[in-house]
């Protein structure tokens, strides 16, 4: 069996990138960015008024302040502030010439018509200074960043309309068994409905990728020649899931070298998810995982995903938090690395949730997020640290 890093190390290695394409930056949500973006003007663009109140000079606070006029957010300035005097201003709105200080209108009292005093002891400027948190022409997103909706408001305050983004992985997702029915269909007796398929699909569009379900092909080499054939020549990558244990139907990476897919290896030393096929076809990515719906979700987050973002042009370094157990765990082998189902409490410890082996797709539903134990860990004591990988 090959160590988990190294096969991930073979599937990162010599990476094609998919091309570029340059889009309106409203439809660029979940895309890779495929170039850095700079700022074309400072921001705050101006000095600007943090709080409703009134603008004025702060060596005058101790005296009382004629009341010049208002400014409005959008409004520019006409009026500047002197000795003893104020305007009032709105949040947003630009300081006028003169004054160093805005006053919250909550510590203000008036006097006379036309004049108020300051009521507290001291004050902030409250002022949001021009450039204080970019300078035109800084560098505000990198490319590789996957955009998310905190970077459409830079590309907005960017002025940047038409972003660079790498082309989308095209995937194809192939379901093997004879077992295997849509899940439209009631299954008659024998069969079950196919989740594998369409949970694959779901995870390739969940990275920004464009799935390409193929449907179910049948335990038939005749059948998965064909459907191999036809997913090497229309997809950057291919997904089947089934076919590629040790059983006499199992034949999956018999075609796949028929094919001309250069098999990299077979087996991987995770737990579930040990029978995982990975080959290369020129520039066309090849993986078979296993039938069992929570090898294929886990080992598709672990070894495709990080794949297709590295397609994209983008690293992606999985989250993991070292987090306490809230109970003893133990397992009875350690010679491979495993996943298992945990829930993280809000106070943040993690229980291991009702798990019963790679078929249980529920316990994934169930569960918001990944323990990884380590080969050669048989037991995790409570309280002990162990790395989570949150759903």
């Amino acid at each position: 069996m090959l160590a988990f890093d190294k096969a991930l190390e073979i599937i990162l290695d010599d990476v094609k990138r998919t091309g570029t394409e340059l889009i309106p930056y409203e439809e660029s949500l979940s895309r890779v960015l495929a170039e850095d973006i700079t700022i074309d003007s400072d921001m705050p663009p101006f000095d600007k008024a943090a709080m409703d109140g009134y603008a004025c000079r702060k060596s005058d606070l101790g005296t009382e302040l004629e009341v010049l006029g208002m400014i409005a957010a959008g409004d520019v300035p006409r009026l500047k502030v002197g000795p003893g005097q104020c305007v009032k201003i709105m949040t947003g709105a630009m300081v006028p010439e003169g004054a160093d200080t805005v006053i919250m209108s909550e510590f203000t009292k008036a006097t006379v018509p036309g004049f108020i005093r300051f009521t507290g002891e001291k004050t902030a400027s409250n002022i949001a200074y021009r450039a204080e948190e970019l300078r035109a022409g800084d560098r505000v997103l990198s490319k590789g960043v996957r955009i998310f909706p905190q970077h459409i408001a830079i590309l907005s305050a960017a002025g940047h309309t038409r972003v660079l983004v790498a082309k989308r992985v095209r995937a194809g997702i192939i379901s093997t068994g004879d077992e295997l029915v849509e899940p439209s269909f009631r299954p008659e007796p024998g069969k079950i409905r196919n989740s594998n398929g369409h949970q694959l699909a779901a995870q390739v569009t969940a990275c920004g990728c464009t799935p390409n379900y193929m449907g179910i092909v049948a335990d038939d080499k005749g059948a998965t020649d064909h459907v191999i054939k036809k997913g090497l020549a229309e997809n950057d990558v291919v997904i089947l899931s089934g076919g590629v244990s040790a059983g006499d139907f199992d034949f999956v990476p018999e075609v796949l070298q028929h094919n001309g897919v250069n098999i990299m290896f077979q087996k991987v030393a995770v737990k579930p998810g040990r029978p995982t096929v990975y080959g290369r076809k020129e520039k066309v990515h090849v993986f078979g995982l296993p039938g069992n719906p929570v090898s294929s979700f886990i080992n598709f987050e672990t070894f495709v995903k990080p794949l297709l973002f590295a397609m994209m042009g983008s690293h992606l370094q999985p989250l993991e938090i070292k987090m306490p157990m809230a109970v003893d765990f133990n397992r009875k082998k350690a010679d491979r690395q495993e996943y298992v189902p945990v829930h993280i409490s809000i106070s943040g410890e993690i229980t291991p949730v009702r798990y019963r082996g790679s078929a249980h797709i529920h316990a994934i539903c169930e569960a918001n997020g990944l323990m990884r134990i380590p080969i050669g860990v048989f037991k995790i004591k409570r309280g002990a640290k162990t790395y989570v990988r949150p759903l």
